[in-house]
């Protein structure tokens, strides 16, 4: 694969999967931005229909992140998970000419795993994988907004994250970022104000200017505020965006916190969902040279947090209530056993059926973190807890 154009993939694992494992077929199918279909690769985009995730073979190995297997007479066809790192990309359908060993399935896992990899080197040379990814055309801001994400999911020992827009296809200002270094895990959370193109330039500088800041080594209320000043500089106090930064400790589960006009945060302890309450601090690029001060809480072995955009807990139901605290927190309970890649998309689908398929009036953004517990590494100083409210789920 890496002696190979990035867009001949599918056709150097079709060549070498003939010729070591005798198999018929080779397919790579890619998952799209809403993670309801997979679309095949194949050198004309837009020419094959999607295989929806739900109710088949291939969408059954995608969402348990384990492969699957169909027979027909005496082939068999094993649908193999495309992921890296905790991000899924997709599936590698194998057709073989009759039942193998268990081993040989095994090497083909591996396969699929370095295949994810290729993928993502891939992506900076062709479209031909970008292109398999949508199975409708996108927005410009949606197009904006997708470049600019660090991926849909990520696990490592100490955390598991997921994140989800909605509506895929035409979202404009929400956007989530996150970086993990040997010693912290950063997650910034956005919701730019207004719509279309002119949201997504919003969102694109509030991003770039915070990861240039965080890039810089500088405090995290530094970072609130010099992209406040970057973005205060541009429009004059005309448009802001409203984030949430974290910083957490991957040795000790202590997170700083800035809370910038946030999107919420909702925790989920013990089987109870609780939000988290900060400091609600001015929205980034309200006014010149503002302040910001971080605080600080703690993250427990099992904790899940899941982070919601105005977009989730002000959408409005058939009869023009919100969605409310209630509701969200019966969401995050009931989505409780799912993984942490597996909660965004879950919540926005309910968050849908409420809607009872009305047209949404604003972009939605759910990010769920997991935490695991932290790293034999060295401590951090401690500070006092920020508030929690509950909300009881009878």
């Amino acid at each position: 694969m890496r002696d190979v154009p990035p867009h001949d993939l599918p056709a150097a694992l079709r060549s070498a999967l003939s010729e070591h494992f005798g198999a018929r077929a080779v397919e790579l199918l890619m998952a799209d931005y809403a993670l309801t279909e997979l679309c095949q690769v194949s050198t004309l985009p837009y020419t094959s229909d999607p295989i929806p995730v739900e109710g088949t073979a291939p969408g059954a190995a995608f969402v348990a992140q384990a492969a699957t297997f169909e027979h027909e007479g005496a082939s068999v066809t094993g649908y193999l998970p495309v992921s890296v790192r905790g991000d899924r990309l997709g599936i590698l359908a194998v057709t073989l000419p009759e039942e193998p060993e268990p081993p040989v399935w095994a090497e083909l896992d591996r396969f699929a795993e370095a295949l994810a990899h290729e993928l993502f080197v891939a992506d900076r040379d062709t479209d031909l994988y970008i292109q398999a990814r949508r199975s409708s055309r996108l927005t410009l801001a949606a197009e904006m907004q997708w470049q600019l994400l660090p991926g849909r999911a990520c696990t490592r020992a100490e955390f598991a994250l997921g994140g989800q827009l909605e509506p895929a296809y035409a979202i404009y200002g929400d956007c989530f970022d996150w970086s993990a270094s040997a010693h912290k895990l950063a997650v910034t959370l956005i919701n730019g104000m207004g719509e279309g193109s002119e949201a997504a330039l919003l969102t694109n500088l509030a991003v770039n200017a915070l990861r240039n800041a965080r890039r810089a080594g500088v405090a995290l209320d530094a970072q609130a505020e010099l992209a406040d000043q970057a973005l205060y500089a541009h429009y004059r106090g005309a448009q802001h965006v409203a984030a949430l930064l974290l910083e957490f400790d991957l040795a000790t589960g202590t997170a700083d916190v800035v809370d910038a006009g946030s999107p919420r945060l909702w925790r989920l302890r013990d089987g109870k969902a609780e939000q988290v309450h900060f400091d609600e601090q001015l929205p980034l690029g309200t006014f010149e040279d503002t302040l910001y001060t971080a605080e600080r809480f703690q993250a427990v072995d099992g904790d899940r947090f899941v982070f919601v955009s105005d977009g989730v807990y002000d959408a409005a139901g058939p009869h023009g209530e919100h969605y409310g605290d209630r509701e969200l927190a019966e969401a995050v309970v009931a989505t409780a056993d799912l993984p942490a890649a597996h909660v965004p998309g879950s919540l926005l689908r309910e968050l849908s059926t409420r809607r009872h398929g009305e047209q949404a009036e604003d972009d939605a953004m759910v990010v769920c973190l997991d935490w695991f517990g932290p790293t034999p590494l060295s401590g951090s100083d401690s500070s006092p807890s920020v508030a929690v409210g509950a909300v009881n789920i009878s």
